[in-house]
């Protein structure tokens, strides 16, 4: 369509008109084009955004499973470990329980034995309790210190067996029965003649 002369359209109020109109509409079109691109814009960055939360949430949820499905098996490993160490831990107690009772007797049968009460008895028969008393206290003693020092890196008792060098020790040779023969006569024979001196003194004291 060939242009309209300058002419025609000054002297054609019309013409301007349609002309004016076109350039307000295609005005209009950039416009609504403009605020659809910045509209687009924000929805690609809303978009954009979107993404970046799920993307975050996702690699939450994997991070949440790995540390579920990674506590899971330490705690079942860990609460086979604690109930055997709790079984072993109540073993123990009850070892060391019984232990401490049969301290306690062993003391108290130890404490209760006195020398200065064995006169006019059987010193021999006492003494030869006495000692088993002790040897059975010092053979407990020592069966209990490997239960007792088990669980740590030093003993947490004196040895039963002193050194030669340790003061006031002597090795004490093996008794036999002559040994202890002459023993209990010699407990016993100040008190025979003891005895013989308090019958001589009455069968004096008669004879007159």
């Amino acid at each position: 369509m060939p242009p309209i002369p300058e002419r025609l359209r000054e002297n054609d109020p019309l013409l301007n008109l349609q002309e004016d109109e076109s350039v307000e509409h295609l005005d209009d079109q950039v416009q609504k084009a403009q605020e659809q691109l910045i509209q687009l814009k924000r929805q690609q960055e809303q978009i954009e955004k979107q993404k970046r939360e799920l993307e975050e949430l996702s690699r939450r949820q994997e991070q949440f499973q790995q540390g579920k499905t990674e506590m899971i098996e330490h705690f079942t490993r860990a609460l086979v470990v604690l109930e055997r160490q709790i079984y072993d831990a109540q073993k123990r107690v009850e070892q060391l329980r019984s232990i401490n009772e049969s301290f306690i007797q062993h003391l108290a049968i130890l404490e209760a034995i006195n020398p200065k009460s064995w006169e006019n008895t059987d010193i021999t028969k006492e003494l030869n309790r006495a000692l088993s008393a002790v040897d059975d206290a010092r053979t407990e003693y020592t069966r209990s210190r490997a239960v007792i020092s088990a669980e740590v890196n030093e003993d947490v008792l004196a040895a039963t067996n002193p050194s030669a060098d340790s003061p006031g020790y002597y090795d004490a040779p093996a008794r036999d029965f002559l040994y202890w023969l002459k023993s209990g006569a010699a407990f016993t024979l100040p008190l025979l003649l003891l005895g013989i001196a308090i019958i001589v003194t009455l069968c004096f004291l008669f004879a007159k």
